[in-house]
């Protein structure tokens, strides 16, 4: 009872995780805790990959038996779906400023150096919907910087998870490059000089343009596409009218 197993297709329940966290444990008081237990799997996966942890390796990291730990996590995707809102929940988020765009950048810069810390994080989050404390507090703070929009609630939803999606999918570009020994300036150079080579032949003329007016240009940095993409998800004129209220005050004072 109280256990947070899998539902279906490898899910875990999260009402079982997350409001019965303690489950219905008899006897004597517990040796370790679920943060102590989380942070041992974090440090495995941080020095040697997720494949690396399971529970015999944690249980023999914090001195306890494989079968006592089941009775704090009961399976490996449990304590997946821990080490994620435990790691999501390193950084706190500054006060919201009020300004959608500011914000939403602000969050996925701070998600990126948490998965930068632990860049076992974007594959563990590509199939599984977190809903701890933590993760839940993250998502508060995008919707509310996105309250004020023009934004319909899915629209929303949408808007959180294509941000946080990208941040993953760069963040594990760049952990790739890095285990390969490759600097990103080194790997767009190489696919520019390929791309400028394929196109001489004349077969991909609206690429021989894209390529002819960008020559020269910086790749894209962070920065550069996070404010492109928060920019194509919450134009200008979703801006919301207290904003737009707030500004014509200050123009007339």
């Amino acid at each position: 009872m109280g256990r947070a197993r899998p539902t279906g297709g490898g899910a875990v329940d999260p009402e079982a995780l997350w409001l019965r966290p303690g489950g219905s444990r008899l006897g004597r008081p517990p040796t370790h805790t679920r943060t102590e237990i989380t942070a041992a799997a974090i440090a495995v996966a941080d020095a040697e990959g997720l494949p690396a942890v399971t529970i015999r390796r944690v249980a023999t990291d914090i001195g306890a038996g494989a079968m006592s730990l089941y009775s704090y996590v009961p399976d490996k995707e449990t304590l997946l779906e821990l080490m994620i809102d435990q790691a999501s929940g390193e950084d706190e988020l500054p006060p919201a400023s009020g300004d959608c765009h500011v914000d939403l950048r602000q969050l996925a810069q701070t998600q990126r150096a948490i998965m930068r810390r632990h860049p076992w994080l974007p594959s563990a989050l590509a199939f599984r919907q977190t809903l701890g404390p933590n993760t839940l507090a993250a998502m508060e703070y995008a919707l509310t910087a996105l309250a004020d929009t023009d934004l319909d609630s899915q629209s929303k939803l949408e808007v959180v998870a294509l941000l946080t999606g990208f941040v993953a999918n760069y963040v594990a570009q760049e952990v790739a490059q890095e285990r390969d020994g490759r600097q990103p300036q080194e790997s767009v150079a190489a696919q520019v000089r390929y791309l400028h080579t394929v196109v001489r032949g004349g077969d991909y003329p609206r690429l021989a343009e894209v390529l002819s007016s960008s020559s020269g240009r910086a790749p894209s940095s962070f920065d550069r596409l996070l404010d492109q993409l928060i920019d194509g998800l919450v134009p200008e004129r979703t801006t919301s009218r207290s904003s737009m209220e707030v500004d014509r005050t200050r123009s007339a004072e």
